[in-house]
C-alpha cells in the first residue's frame, strides 16, 4: 500500500493541543503593530460606502469580454483580486483596491503589491512578505468554518476563495448592491480540491495565459465548498436588504441573480 505520509502521525488527536497552537498564533499577530494599524484602518471603513455599489472582478478567463475602460469614470467601488494586475499593460482601467489571500498569489505578486499605491487587503500570514504603508490593511483569518464575517476588523473565514473575502469586505464597508464579473465558476485543470500542484507552461483557467504558468505552485480550487459559502454570503445580505448579483458574461455560477454589468451600473 503506498504511503500517504512521510511521517508517524499521533495516535490520538488532542483539541487542547490544537485550541492552545490556534490561541498562541492569534495572540502572537494581536501583538504585532501591524495588527493594530490594520484592524484600525478596517474599522475606519465600516459602512464608509452606504451609498454606493460596488463590483468585485473575479479572475476567469471571461473577464476579456469585460471593456474596464468603460467603467473608468464610473462612481461604482471596484475590487480588484489577486493578479488583476497582469492586465494593465492592456488597459487603463485601475480598481478602487486589491485583496489576495491565497499564499502563493500573494509570493508571486509581491513586487506589485509593494510598489503599488492601490488600497491593498492581504493575508497577514504573508505580512512578512509586504511593507506596512498607508495603503496596506492586513487580514487576519480564522480557521473556524461556515462563517460570514459582517464586522472584518477581527476575523474573516476565507470560504475557500478570496471572491467570500471580497463579499465580506464589501459588507462590511457598507455596499448595499454587489455585483461579481469574470466569474466564471469552473477550471478545466482537474484534480482534488485544494490540492497544491504545478502549473504547466499556459493557464488555461484565469484572464491571462501567465496568471499561473511556467511551473510556479497553485491550489486547486474548491468549487462546491466555495458555492456553499456563496449561498451563504446570499443569505447574509438578503437578510441585511441588501444583493449580490451575478454580472459574469457566461459561467457555471447560478446562486446568484444575473443581470449584466451595464444594468447594474444604472440601478
Amino acid at each position: 500500500m503506498e504511503k500517504l505520509f512521510n511521517y508517524e502521525p499521533e495516535n490520538t488527536v488532542n483539541p487542547y493541543r490544537l485550541a492552545t497552537s490556534l490561541i498562541a498564533k492569534r495572540i502572537k499577530w494581536d501583538l504585532d503593530y501591524r495588527s493594530w494599524v490594520s484592524r484600525a484602518r478596517l474599522k475606519k471603513l465600516h459602512n464608509q460606502y452606504t451609498d454606493k455599489k460596488a463590483v468585485i472582478i473575479c479572475n476567469g478567463p471571461s473577464l476579456r469580454k469585460v471593456d474596464l475602460d468603460k467603467y473608468i469614470d464610473s462612481d461604482v467601488y471596484f475590487f480588484g483580486l489577486n493578479k488583476l494586475n497582469l492586465l494593465f499593460d492592456e488597459i487603463r482601467f485601475r480598481p478602487n483596491c486589491f485583496i489576495a489571500s491565497n499564499y502563493y498569489v500573494i509570493e508571486q505578486n509581491r513586487d506589485f503589491f509593494n510598489s503599488t499605491d492601490i488600497q491593498l487587503f492581504l493575508n497577514a500570514d504573508k505580512a512578512n512578505l509586504i511593507d506596512l504603508r498607508k495603503n496596506v490593511a492586513f487580514i487576519k483569518y480564522c480557521a473556524v468554518p461556515r462563517k460570514f464575517a459582517r464586522d472584518c476588523s477581527v476575523s474573516l473565514f476565507q470560504g475557500h476563495t478570496v471572491t467570500y473575502t471580497a463579499m465580506q469586505l464589501a459588507f462590511h464597508m457598507g455596499f448595499q448592491k454587489v455585483a461579481l464579473i469574470g466569474c466564471d465558476h469552473y477550471f478545466e485543470t482537474k484534480g482534488p480540491s485544494n490540492k497544491t500542484v504545478k502549473a504547466g507552461e499556459s493557464d488555461p483557467n484565469h484572464f491571462h495565459p501567465k496568471y499561473f504558468a511556467d511551473g510556479v505552485k497553485w491550489d486547486l480550487p474548491d468549487l462546491l465548498g466555495s458555492e456553499y459559502h456563496y449561498d451563504l454570503a446570499n443569505q447574509i445580505y438578503k437578510n441585511y436588504g441588501r444583493q449580490l448579483y451575478n454580472c459574469t458574461d457566461g459561467g457555471s455560477l447560478e446562486v446568484f441573480e444575473r443581470i449584466s454589468l451595464d444594468k447594474f451600473i444604472n440601478l
